[in-house]
């Protein structure tokens, strides 16, 4: 198996808006995300990158995503997390482009699909722990996750693990 570092990873959740869509039922946490300390802080800051948050809520209020989740808005990919219409203890993703609302696949090597990074990782925990413990959608809605700075101590561990062995 061939196993490469990772970039460095240092990410913060900057801001969490609630986006109620034209449909009047679908309703989304919008949390936005920022990846900070990389040579590209256009590509993965948005204090830095040509889109504004209010553009990203602008096109995802266009787009035919509809439902109840919540979306992990980073500049460089999105992903919209959404509780399975015919069975709601499921979490669907899909991902998209934040500019052009293109889909991102998320399939990778032998059969894998990717699930997230450590930011969508812990809002999704703690997105799956509001619903579960919610009476209703409009009690979900209410609570709005507050996150740490999250960091990849080291972003080589599994390459050392491996050559290890």
């Amino acid at each position: 198996m061939k196993i490469s570092p990772c970039n460095s990873y240092h990410a913060l959740v900057e801001d969490c808006q609630i986006l109620r869509k034209d449909d009047a039922q679908s309703v989304f946490k919008v949390y936005f995300c920022s990846i900070t300390g990389r040579a590209t802080p256009e590509r993965f800051e948005w204090a830095h990158c040509q889109q504004s948050k209010q553009d990203f809520l602008d096109n995802l209020q266009k787009s035919n995503f509809e439902g109840i989740g919540f979306v992990t808005a980073f500049p460089h990919i999105a992903k919209i997390f959404l509780y399975a219409p015919q069975n709601e203890i499921l979490q669907y993703v899909s991902a998209f482009k934040p500019t052009s609302g293109e889909c991102a696949p998320l399939q990778r090597e032998n059969n894998f699909l990717e699930f997230a990074c450590l930011a969508e990782a812990v809002i999704a925990a703690q997105e799956f722990n509001f619903w579960a413990e919610s009476d209703s959608v409009a009690e979900y809605l209410s609570r709005i996750g507050q996150f740490a700075p999250l960091s990849i101590v080291r972003n080589d561990k599994l390459q050392q693990y491996w050559r290890s062995c």
